[in-house]
């Protein structure tokens, strides 16, 4: 098993397609990464050599992936709930901020339903 950016890629998949499990990877930047180190994207990643693997992690070595990208896209959230914009708000009150509306859907941002009674009659 191939062990690139401290993420174990999977042996049985094609060098594109493992590539991506490493997070800030994807199809577009994997084929640019093999294609960098001279290595063919249909292979295997079983049939790589050692000499592949270690051009493959110096080519990935130079992008910003995995704790330095999560860590990075962590700051600029925060940025922007201290800054006080719109987005910065949404997020800390956890509801969505591409402009989705929040009346029926949203349930991946807002959680599970919190049920509110209704006003009971008042007796005459």
């Amino acid at each position: 098993m191939a062990r690139i950016a401290g993420i174990d890629i999977p042996k049985n998949k094609r060098g594109v397609i493992a590539l991506t499990y490493i997070f800030g990877i994807g199809r577009s930047k994997a084929r640019e990464i093999l294609s960098e180190a001279k290595v063919d994207e249909s292979i295997k990643v079983q049939d790589w050599s050692d000499d592949e693997i270690g051009r493959i992690r110096e080519v990935a070595g130079k992008l910003k992936i995995e704790g330095e990208l999560r860590s990075e896209i962590q700051l600029n959230i925060k940025r922007l709930m201290d800054i006080g914009s719109y987005r910065g708000i949404r997020h800390r009150t956890g509801l969505p901020l591409r402009g989705q509306r929040t009346k029926n859907n949203s349930r991946t941002r807002k959680g599970k339903r919190k049920t509110v009674a209704g006003k009971k009659k008042a007796i005459k």
